[in-house]
């Protein structure tokens, strides 16, 4: 792949992770977050979620889904999707856990889950973006 087919690449994975994720978190799971975190949650602050975003779908597509690609199995970009997704998402949460006095440990459970079911599904979807679109 060239520079430019990763700039493709990420430009088109990109909204798929924010709209899987705003699926979640603004329906599925909303009342979940809320009832887990309480008073501890706030209003959103859209800059550093755009930019935890834009950083972990990147490292997303260099960690899972470019080695994926390089093996030709779409396999590997759920396997590896679902582990960097579930480490990213266990640094927050464990961090929380260890520092924050009321961090409900079921809410960092269901998350970490979260974080691996994301990741597999969004390195799934930009393998196969790759590979029918850009490759």
């Amino acid at each position: 792949m060239t520079i430019l087919q990763y700039i493709y690449l990420y430009v088109l994975t990109l909204p798929v992770f924010f709209l899987i994720d705003m699926l979640w978190l603004g329906v599925i799971a909303r009342d979940f977050y809320r009832t887990q975190l309480g008073e501890l949650m706030g209003d959103i602050r859209w800059i550093p979620a755009l930019i935890f975003y834009a950083l972990f779908v990147a490292a997303l597509i260099f960690f899972a889904v470019v080695p994926a690609l390089e093996r030709g199995a779409l396999t590997n970009a759920l396997l590896l999707g679902a582990l960097f997704g579930f480490v990213a998402y266990a640094t927050y949460n464990l961090t929380n856990l260890a520092t924050l006095r009321d961090w409900p440990l079921l809410m960092a459970l269901v998350d970490m889950a979260w974080g691996a079911v994301l990741g597999a599904l969004v390195a799934g979807a930009s393998y196969l973006i790759a590979q029918n679109f850009l490759i």
